[in-house]
């Protein structure tokens, strides 16, 4: 049996490399493996109070970038084969995976980012760079890098910040909210996995921080909708993740191709699918169809329409594995909070903690864990429904405070956002191909 699996394995490896041979640059192939992710704050000794702050501070921080993105967007202002692909964390909230870039490979860690699209590493060719775990890429070390001329596809589709097209290079600046990056566009083999190596030509920003840090970190990984995207360059067709609680600090799941399938893997819940809904004027998120919400058994009083995606690009409901807290467009938020300070038979606390908008007082020696709260329920077009526990839409930033982990949307015309705290536990889907997001609730640790 073993030799059998051994010689299948070859087989599989065998054709990818036969259909790259034969590829030429930039062609498509079907990812089909599996990576696990560190969570944020799995190797410090932070504690939980801390982790659940910090992550609030740095999912302002983020949301501050997109939504900027967003408000100038509307006028407003071959198959690889369960690679062993290990992911670590940056920062607070980001997650990162070595791949091998040049030929030979050069390793690189890039921060995975559900918020952007461009897949990019710090390369000597922009001179002095910011202080990264892993030696500079090199392109004068591979004989596969070649820079892109402005008259490229990805340069005149490409969604940077900003773009210059002097020398004949495409050169771009990025914004990270905190965080600068600019480059130049080229294209270079990738290597993914560390025992089955299969390397994949991609178009990438050859570029540099030029200000802020990424922990060590080397680049970044857009898996956004937008045109530079992987998924884009690849034809990946579906992905996966199911998230641990960050406190936990246990390994989270990311699937592609193939292996995103719900069905294959234990849910502790039943699986229901929704429609992905494109924005006609930016692809900077994942938008769903929610029109309600509910705290326990009571619907609140949120018009449907107030949680829509209007035809401008402004509202509608964004899903982002990177934000931490929800965020609600004000009539939802307000309706909540309402509701919240109703139904919790706690004190209301009189200052929040930091970013916390509502925070109650907890009993004297008594944490979370000891208090009972209601599911809140967002309902989604065609009757499903994401029923969220406790954990999910509280935390305990400081001891003996419970607050609850959503906030307002940040201007008028923002979407709502539901972050990672509430996709905590939750096997969630996004089948790019079909325009469809599923979720089951799942023990993330065990898949």
């Amino acid at each position: 049996m073993a030799m059998a699996c051994h010689l299948h394995r070859l087989l599989l490896l065998f054709l990818v490399v036969v259909a790259m041979t034969a590829a030429p640059a930039l062609a498509i192939f079907h990812f089909d493996f599996r990576f696990d992710t560190d969570g944020p704050f799995s190797r410090g000794m932070m504690s939980r109070h801390d982790m659940w702050r910090r992550a609030a501070l740095e999912s302002k921080a983020r949301l501050a970038k997109n939504t900027a993105k967003l408000a100038k967007a509307v006028g407003k202002g071959g198959d690889i084969t369960a690679s062993d692909v290990t992911v670590s964390p940056y920062t607070h909230q980001g997650h990162w995976l070595t791949v091998g870039v040049g030929t030979p490979p050069q390793p690189s860690k890039v921060v995975l980012d559900m918020g952007s699209d461009l897949l990019w590493t710090q390369c000597s060719l922009m001179g002095p760079t910011a202080i990264q775990e892993e030696p500079v890429y090199d392109p004068s070390r591979s004989s596969s890098f070649s820079l892109l001329p402005c008259s490229s596809k990805e340069c005149e589709e490409g969604a940077f910040t900003s773009k210059n097209c002097t020398d004949k290079r495409c050169a771009y600046e990025n914004y990270y909210g905190v965080l600068t990056a600019t480059g130049v566009l080229a294209t270079e083999n990738f290597t993914f996995g560390t025992q089955h190596n299969v390397s994949v030509p991609l178009a990438f920003g050859c570029g540099k921080l030029t200000n802020g840090t990424i922990a060590g970190a080397s680049g970044i990984l857009g898996l956004s909708p937008g045109p530079s995207s992987l998924l884009k360059q690849l034809a990946i067709q579906k992905f996966s993740y199911c998230l641990t609680p960050f406190t936990d600090r246990k390994t989270s799941p990311v699937m592609f191709g193939a292996m995103a399938d719900l069905g294959k893997y234990k849910t502790t819940g039943k699986i229901q699918t929704i429609p992905l809904l494109k924005n006609a004027i930016e692809d900077i998120y994942y938008y769903v169809p929610m029109v309600g919400i509910s705290l326990g058994s009571k619907r609140l009083d949120v018009p449907a329409d107030s949680l829509a995606l209007k035809p401008d690009g402004t509202g509608g409901t964004a899903v982002d594995s990177a934000t931490t807290l929800a965020y609600l467009v004000e009539p939802a938020f307000k309706e909540l909070k309402k509701a919240v300070m109703e139904g919790i038979k706690l004190s209301v606390a009189n200052k929040t903690v930091d970013d916390y908008p509502l925070c109650f007082v907890l009993p004297r020696g008594m944490s979370m864990d000891g208090v009972q709260t209601p599911p809140l329920v967002l309902h989604f077009e065609g009757d499903a429904e994401m029923v969220l526990p406790r954990d999910n839409y509280f935390q305990e930033p400081k001891p003996g405070m419970m607050c609850l982990a959503v906030v307002q949307s940040p201007f008028e015309g923002a979407p709502s956002v539901i972050g990672n705290v509430q996709q905590q536990n939750m096997h969630v889907l996004y089948d790019v191909g079909d325009r469809k997001f599923s979720y089951a609730p799942t023990q993330c640790d065990k898949l």
